[in-house]
């Protein structure tokens, strides 16, 4: 037996897994195929995970990271091809385990309009804290009115003169606090209900059609960059032949986080839940390794 528990997925879930499943004496691998953290790694202000109130994202899972690893928990950067009960297929080699922990997480969702995939990197970002930098005294515009795209365009105002929040609704979605920020912001200005058509230009990004939802009234945008914050998806497609799925893609769990299949669990983002944070990925992660490890010794596995 390689490993009593691979967790799939090295983000705030997989690392909170690793701690409770080492420190619980498991032998534990989290293998991760980017880098090491996840998504928040990418947020350069988190202020809403308890006893962090200040610092990036990057450095609160760096925590994470250097705890499971004083516990003995193993992290290896290999992207996994496959997972089968008790076994998993990286790109370096086949690992056997008793339990498994998926902890994927979720990805960017695109808008899928004509000139996204054109620009991608070159005026179409999905990472404001990426690439920010590179609209230094520029004009910029971000789709999306939840917390991410608003706390984004935030951080865009950093760097970029003029910043466009693109909406389809009348209000924000975004928790009351980050919008009230933004709306005193005198570099962001809002266009409601407003969908994006298409993104143009010559060799980058110069100018984003748009149209509004109510009046049908369409114009184009002069802009050097857009950010999109159209939502996210869960990466899944490794295990949606087997393990039961909402009809969003997201994975299905008890309060205990098992999936249907015995021995796979599954914690954080790529879960069906009501609230995406650092702070739920982290308890999921915790609840995943503690009902696995009580799973296997009531096994005498």
């Amino acid at each position: 037996m390689d490993f009593d528990l691979i967790i799939v997925g090295g983000g705030s879930a997989g690392l909170t897994a690793g701690i409770y499943g080492a420190r619980a004496g498991l032998k534990t691998l989290i293998l991760e195929a980017g880098i090491t953290g996840g998504q928040i790694t990418q947020t350069a202000d988190i202020e809403n995970y308890p006893g962090y109130p200040e610092g990036d994202g990057f450095t609160l899972t760096d925590i994470f990271r250097k705890q499971a690893e004083s516990f003995g928990c193993e992290i290896r950067n290999e992207e996994v091809t496959e997972i089968e009960k008790g076994k998993i297929t990286t790109s370096a080699q086949v690992l056997v385990c008793k339990g498994i922990i998926l902890a994927m997480g979720t990805k960017a969702a695109k808008l899928g309009v004509e000139g996204e995939e054109k620009f991608t990197g070159r005026g179409v970002s999905y990472c404001a804290t990426c690439d920010g930098m590179f609209y230094r005294d520029k004009i910029v515009a971000v789709v999306g009115g939840g917390d991410a795209a608003v706390e984004e365009a935030l951080f865009l105002t950093k760097f970029a003169q003029k910043v466009y929040i693109i909406h389809r609704r009348d209000q924000l979605r975004a928790t009351k606090i980050i919008g009230e920020r933004a709306e005193k912001n005198e570099k962001i200005e809002f266009i409601w209900d407003s969908v994006v058509e298409k993104i143009d230009g010559d060799s980058k990004v110069s100018t984003i059609s748009l149209k509004n939802v109510k009046t049908n009234e369409k114009q184009n945008l002069t802009a050097d960059g857009i950010f999109i914050y159209a939502g996210t998806q869960p990466q899944t497609e490794l295990v949606k032949d087997f393990i039961t799925l909402d009809d969003k893609g997201f994975i299905i769990t008890d309060q205990n986080q098992k999936t249907n299949i015995p021995l796979i669990y599954a914690a954080g983002d790529i879960c069906q839940k009501s609230l995406r944070q650092v702070v739920t990925a982290a308890a999921d992660g915790a609840v995943a390794a503690f009902n696995l490890e009580k799973e296997l010794s009531e096994q005498n596995l």
